[in-house]
C-alpha cells in the first residue's frame, strides 16, 4: 500500500542549491523533505568542483616533484617520483566523502527528512518516489535537480570515449588523450592530466581556448598550455571515432579530414539543464531555451514551484545555486528577498586561474558606459615573484565620470582566492579611492588589486 507524506517544502535534488535550501529551511522552522537519486552533494561535491580541484592539486604537486627532480632553481632536488594514480583517486575520495557525510549530517541536524530515490512530478503539489511506493504532498515544490554533461551523437559515451565523470576517477592513465571542448571544463582537466604525465590533444571548434573569456585575460593560459606541451587544433571540428584504428576523425579549418591517434577521448563540450526523466513537462513551466524560466524570486510560471541553480540555466555555478536556495527557503519563510546579486564571479582553475567578477571591458562598451581600464602585472609583484609565478595581472574596469567599480578580472597563479574581494568590492558599491586607499598587506597577491586601482588613478607605486 502507499504512503503519503506531508510536508511543507519538498525539495528535488539534493546539489549545492537543494541542500543549501533544505538547511536553511530547517533553521528557519519549515517542514522539509529533500529527494536525491544520487549521493547527497550533486555534481559538485560528486563529480565536479570538488574532485576536479583534488585532482588538479595532486597533478600539480606530481609536476613539482618531477621539475625538482631535474634540479630546480630553488635547489631542491629529489629523485623521480611515481604515480599510484589508484592512491590518488582513493584520496580524492576521502574528501569527497567527508564532505558528503557532513552535508548529510547537517541535514539532520535541521530536521530535514531525506529520502533517497528517484522522484516523478505528478503535479505541482504531488511527487511520487519511483520504487519507493511513496507519494508527497507539499505546499511548496522546489526544483533544483541540476545539470548534466552535453554529448554529442558522434562520440557516444563508453570505451575509450569518457566524460567528466570517469576522468575523475580514472583506473589507469592514458598514454594519450583528446579533450574534445577547450572550455574550462576541457582545459581544467587537460592540464591535469598533462601534468600527471599523459600526452594531451584538445580540439576545440572555437578560434582560440576558453572562448567565454577575452582573448587578453587567456593569453597567459595559452601560454601556459604550449609550455605544457598540450597541442591544440582550434577552429577544428569532431567527425567520429574509430575504435579499431583508436583514430579521432577531426575536420582542420580547410576543410580537410584529419585522423588523431588517442587512447581515450574526453568530451567536455558543455552542460545542459536536466530536464529529462522525471517528468517535469507534467508542470507545462515556462522555459527559457532549455532551462525553466524563473523570475527574480526564483519562482516558475507556477504559484509556489520555485527552481534554482543549474535547471534556471546560465551562469551554472554552484554558489549562485547555493545563494538561490538559501533566498527560496527564506521567502517560503515569509521574509522579503530578491536576487539582484551586483555580480557573481566566475572561477576557472586552469593553470594560471582565471576570475572574472563583473564587467569586463568589452561588456562595460557594449553596455553604453565610458570606463577606466587598468591593469597591474604579477611581474611586478613581489608575492609573485616568491611563488615562481610572475605571469598574469589584475586588472580593474571603473566608470570614468565617478570611478564606481564594474569589474575585475584576474589571471594568475592563486588568483582564484582574490575572488571574494573582487565580489565584495562590486556588493558594496566601492569607488578606485576606495580600493587604492585600502591598505593592503605585503607582501601578497593582493597588493596587485590595490595597485591596478592606483593605476588607473594615475599613480601606481610599483610600476
Amino acid at each position: 500500500m502507499q504512503q503519503t507524506l506531508n510536508t511543507t517544502l519538498l525539495i528535488i535534488g539534493g546539489g549545492p542549491g537543494g541542500y543549501v535550501a533544505a538547511i536553511r529551511a530547517g533553521q528557519l522552522g519549515i517542514s522539509t523533505i529533500l529527494v536525491e537519486g544520487q549521493a547527497l552533494g550533486g555534481t559538485c561535491l560528486n563529480i565536479g568542483c570538488i574532485p576536479s580541484k583534488a585532482l588538479i592539486h595532486v597533478a600539480e604537486q606530481f609536476q613539482q616533484t618531477r621539475h625538482h627532480s631535474q634540479g630546480s632553481a630553488l635547489g631542491i632536488n629529489v629523485s623521480a617520483p611515481t604515480l599510484d594514480i589508484g592512491k590518488s583517486v582513493e584520496w580524492k575520495d576521502g574528501i569527497v566523502d567527508r564532505l558528503t557525510t557532513g552535508v548529510a549530517a547537517l541535514l539532520r541536524k535541521h530536521k530535514v527528512q531525506v529520502i533517497h530515490g528517484w522522484a516523478k512530478v505528478i503535479d505541482g503539489k504531488t511527487v511520487e518516489i519511483e520504487g519507493a511506493d511513496t507519494r508527497i504532498q507539499c505546499e511548496h515544490l522546489l526544483l533544483a535537480s541540476g545539470s548534466k554533461s552535453v554529448n554529442l551523437p558522434m562520440l557516444p559515451l563508453g570505451g575509450p570515449i569518457i566524460s567528466s565523470t570517469e576522468a575523475l576517477a580514472p583506473k589507469a592513465l592514458p598514454k594519450r588523450l583528446i579533450v574534445v571542448g577547450g572550455g574550462y571544463i576541457g582545459l581544467e582537466l587537460g592540464i591535469a592530466y598533462r601534468k600527471l604525465g599523459a600526452e594531451v590533444s584538445v580540439v576545440e571548434a572555437q578560434e582560440r581556448i576558453l572562448p567565454a573569456y577575452d582573448a587578453e585575460l587567456t593569453q597567459p593560459v595559452l601560454e601556459s598550455v604550449k609550455q605544457l606541451g598540450i597541442k591544440l587544433y582550434l577552429k577544428h571540428s569532431v567527425e567520429g571515432f574509430d575504435a579499431a584504428t583508436h583514430t579521432l576523425q577531426v575536420r582542420d579549418p580547410n576543410g580537410d579530414s584529419l585522423k588523431l591517434e588517442t587512447d581515450q577521448v574526453l568530451v567536455a563540450v558543455g552542460r545542459k539543464p536536466n530536464t529529462q526523466g522525471w517528468n517535469l513537462e507534467a508542470l507545462n513551466l515556462d522555459m527559457n531555451g532549455s532551462a525553466v524560466r524563473i523570475d527574480n524570486r526564483c519562482q516558475t510560471s507556477m504559484r509556489n514551484v520555485w527552481a534554482i541553480g543549474d535547471l534556471a540555466g546560465e551562469p551554472m555555478l554552484a554558489h549562485r545555486a547555493m545563494a538561490q536556495g538559501e533566498m527560496v527557503a527564506e521567502l517560503i519563510a515569509g521574509q522579503h528577498r530578491e536576487f539582484n546579486p551586483t555580480a557573481i564571479a566566475a572561477v576557472c582553475f586552469t593553470d594560471p586561474e582565471l576570475v572574472v567578477v563583473g564587467k569586463t571591458p568589452d561588456e562595460a562598451k557594449a553596455a553604453g558606459l565610458d570606463c577606466i581600464v587598468s591593469s597591474f602585472p604579477f611581474a611586478a609583484n613581489g608575492r609573485a615573484m616568491t611563488l615562481e609565478s610572475k605571469s598574469g595581472f589584475v586588472r580593474v574596469v571603473a566608470r570614468r565620470d565617478n570611478h564606481l567599480i564594474v569589474g575585475w578580472q584576474a589571471v594568475g597563479v592563486g588568483v582564484s582566492e582574490l575572488s571574494t574581494a573582487f565580489g565584495q568590492s562590486l556588493e558594496m558599491g566601492a569607488r578606485l579611492e576606495d580600493i587604492a586607499g585600502t591598505i593592503h598587506a605585503h607582501p601578497t597577491l593582493g597588493e596587485a588589486v590595490q595597485e591596478a586601482a592606483l593605476r588607473a588613478l594615475g599613480h601606481a607605486l610599483h610600476l
